[in-house]
């Protein structure tokens, strides 16, 4: 495994072929480090769960390089959901659809659907044109992480959680931090109006406002979809929510909040969209210090701060 600090269009270019030879690529993308595959290649992708130790029924987002590559994986794409991906793409959304006969069980988690999404990271767009220029099709990639931990938004999070479980063809390539810091909001867009089925930075209201439709918020049992189980997102730490934190505690709160004598300051966002860029690299940093505990303090308010909460109540779960 070779950690890949400097993305030169021959990086690139090597990473593409990587990944069409079956080895596995972590990229950046603006939400967190997505690890990768050829998403028509089930042993690629079989490696993908072996990596993470993810259940084979718990299906992958392809990750493509344009709202034209739609036609590909999906069909009877609904007019509301190309409103979506031109209003958001490339971004931080995957579009639930039906899928084509290209999607396999091995990448849909055995459902007739698959997720699809346009990342916002230059070098995530450019390893998928890289790839699409060599006869690829899409990459499906998941968080970087082991199943249930707290998913990676630097290379050096990846490196540190992965490497064990790569082989030593397999590639990281290092981004920088990651902009947005929460993974993306997935919407079920094979019924009649789009449906929330984890809360991202594309919020109901910003779904509203773009196709005119009210965006319901469900996870129905009849899909199944990335970081939808109870306990998700988990550091090695215990996770407590809103309470006073002691000496020894570790602390994520609002930066107008001050830390009590003897608890350990591992984050303070000033505003939402620092709260979200921040939390995961805090809750890891509570395991690098060996922490046990780790208070959390809530941010309040709709939107990003409602899939902040939602992160943070999966987390507190394990």
């Amino acid at each position: 495994m070779s950690l890949l600090s400097v993305c030169t269009t021959d990086t690139l270019k090597s990473a593409a072929l990587a990944i069409k030879n079956g080895q596995l690529v972590a990229f950046p993308t603006e939400t967190v480090y997505g690890l990768g595959a050829d998403a028509s290649n089930p042993q690629a992708v079989a490696r993908i769960y072996e990596a993470k130790g993810r259940p084979a029924d718990h299906p992958l987002i392809v990750h493509i390089a344009s709202l034209d590559a739609m036609g590909k994986w999906a069909r009877d794409i609904p007019e509301y959901a190309i409103t979506l991906a031109r209003d958001f793409w490339p971004g931080p959304m995957t579009l639930v659809l039906k899928r084509s006969e290209l999607a396999g069980d091995f990448v849909t988690g055995g459902q007739d659907t698959v997720g699809l999404r346009v990342p916002a990271h230059p070098i995530a767009l450019a390893l998928i044109k890289e790839f699409n220029a060599i006869g690829g099709n899409g990459i499906a990639a998941p968080s970087a992480n082991r199943f249930g931990a707290v998913s990676p938004t630097t290379a050096q999070a990846v490196d540190e959680e992965l490497s064990a479980h790569l082989q030593s063809e397999d590639l990281i390539l290092d981004g920088g931090p990651c902009l947005v810091g929460v993974e993306s909001t997935i919407i079920d867009c094979t019924g009649p109006t789009p449906m929330v089925l984890r809360l991202g930075a594309i919020t109901p209201l910003m779904i509203e406002e773009s196709t005119g439709l009210v965006a319901l918020e469900s996870n129905p049992a009849a899909i199944r979809v990335s970081g939808s189980l109870d306990s998700h997102y988990s550091p090695k730490a215990k996770v407590i929510l809103d309470v006073v934190a002691v000496a020894g505690d570790g602390l994520i709160a609002p930066d107008q909040i001050p830390t009590p004598q003897g608890v350990v300051r591992l984050a303070s966002p000033g505003t939402i969209e620092e709260y979200a860029r921040v939390l995961y690299q805090a809750l890891r940093s509570a395991d690098q210090r060996g922490l046990e505990v780790v208070v959390v303090l809530q941010p309040g308010g709709d939107g990003l701060a409602a899939a902040i909460r939602d992160r943070l109540q999966r987390s507190a779960q394990s």
